[in-house]
């Protein structure tokens, strides 16, 4: 990222000291440095001295230039943060207003092509790691950040540290999980790429945890090999995993414990995507409507 000459070196070091002293994940104190410098290459001038006014005109600017609503509205958290904290000026950013993002339905391999998708992750690292994605239903972030010591097959569970929102929680670990991983240990230590108590999937330097960029690539080739159509992505194997289950009938509340859900209406949003029990409701117009009598000898 190219920092703007504008946003002066004083104020970017008040700036992360303010997001260090809150304890913001990494990504999102990139992500507010980024939201800032936009505004200072839109100025053309420090935004010490930012009206509300100008900020308005910098939102219309995004919009117009065709600035997808999430970036638009993570540009505009990151701006109400550094307004709000680091210049206390609040009133600067009183008036601005996120913009309505549409909602999209997750894609979401059927079991047929998950399947396949498995079948062709050939590697055992990258077949395992697949694995914990689609089996117990983790983030690339999650599943990259997992250490050897987190997998407890007495209590068959997964310990996935820190994960979204700073919480801890456990995730599945099936049988069949299991038995990837185990593929992958032996493997691993046989050729000496795995650290004892280390990263479960490290990367070239087993001192570092493989990067979740590099298993994101990984996962699209699976998906080519396999030659699989849909825009599949690792979330893509987060999203099956969640509707396959409820799919199979298994209470909501639980797979909003699993994926590590805060709230249920997120995790109630597989239940649009979860076609097979789609097909189980009867239409009220099938209620109402006499079925047609069969005439013999007519099939």
């Amino acid at each position: 990222m190219n920092i703007s000459p504008y946003f002066s070196a004083p104020l970017r070091k008040r700036f992360n000291e303010d997001m260090t002293m809150r304890k913001l994940a990494t990504k999102t104190q990139i992500a507010y440095i980024r939201g800032v410098n936009k505004l200072c290459d839109y100025l053309q001038r420090s935004p010490r001295n930012t009206t509300q006014e100008e900020l308005r005109e910098f939102q219309l600017f995004m919009v117009n230039h065709g600035v997808s609503g999430i970036t638009v509205n993570a540009t505009l958290t990151a701006l109400k943060f550094f307004f709000q904290i680091t210049l206390d000026k609040p009133e600067v950013v009183a008036r601005v207003c996120p913009v309505t993002v549409a909602r999209k339905l997750p894609v979401v391999l059927s079991l047929e092509e998950a399947k396949r998708f498995m079948a062709f992750a050939t590697h055992p690292k990258f077949k395992a790691a697949l694995a914990v994605a689609y089996g117990a239903g983790l983030r690339v972030s999650e599943v990259v950040s997992l250490k050897v010591s987190d997998i407890d097959s007495e209590r068959m569970t997964l310990r996935v540290e820190q994960g979204k929102g700073s919480r801890d929680r456990y995730a599945l670990l099936s049988p069949v999980l299991l038995e990837h991983l185990r593929d992958w240990w032996r493997f691993a230590n046989q050729q000496g790429q795995m650290f004892v108590g280390g990263w479960l999937f490290p990367g070239l330097n087993p001192i570092d945890h493989m990067t979740s960029r590099h298993l994101s690539r990984v996962c699209k080739q699976t998906a080519n090999a396999a030659d699989i159509d849909k825009n599949v992505s690792m979330h893509t194997l987060r999203h099956s995993f969640a509707t396959h289950l409820l799919e199979a009938k298994v209470d909501i509340r639980l797979i909003q414990v699993l994926l590590g859900h805060a709230q249920l209406n997120t995790t109630a949003r597989y239940t649009q995507v979860a076609t097979d029990l789609l097909k189980e409701v009867i239409s009220p117009l099938d209620t109402i409507t006499p079925k047609k009598k069969k005439v013999k000898g007519v099939k």
